[in-house]
C-alpha cells in the first residue's frame, strides 16, 4: 500500500476570492477525485479547523493499493483539471509518498 499526503498553504487572496473561500472550493474539487480510478483505498480532504493547530490550510490524506494506482490518479483528466486552480491559489505545497508493508 502507498500513502500519499499533500498539504497546501493558500494565498490570502487569489482568483477573486479569499483564503477561506478558496479552501472550500479546493476541497469540493478534490473530493470529486475520491473514486476516479481503481485502487484508491482512502481519500480524505480536510481544512484547517479554528482552535486547532495548523500551519497549512488544506490536507489530502490518501491511500492507494500500489504505485500504479497513484500514477493513474495523477494522470487522470479530473485530477489534471485541478492543477491550474490549485497552482493559482497556493502559496506553498508539501508532499510525501511512502510505502507501507501490510501484515
Amino acid at each position: 500500500m502507498l500513502k500519499h499526503i499533500v498539504m497546501w498553504k493558500l494565498k490570502e487572496h487569489a482568483e477573486g476570492a479569499d483564503r477561506a473561500a478558496n479552501a472550500r472550493e479546493m476541497k469540493r474539487r478534490l473530493d470529486e477525485c475520491a473514486h476516479i480510478v481503481p485502487g484508491i483505498l482512502k481519500f480524505e480532504v480536510t481544512l484547517a479547523q479554528p482552535g486547532l493547530e495548523a500551519t497549512y490550510d488544506v490536507v489530502l490524506y490518501s491511500e492507494f493499493e500500489n504505485k500504479a494506482a497513484l500514477e493513474s490518479y495523477a494522470k487522470h483528466p479530473t485530477h489534471h483539471a485541478l492543477v491550474p486552480f490549485i497552482g493559482a491559489i497556493r502559496e506553498a505545497r508539501q508532499c510525501m509518498d511512502y510505502e507501507v508493508q501490510e501484515g
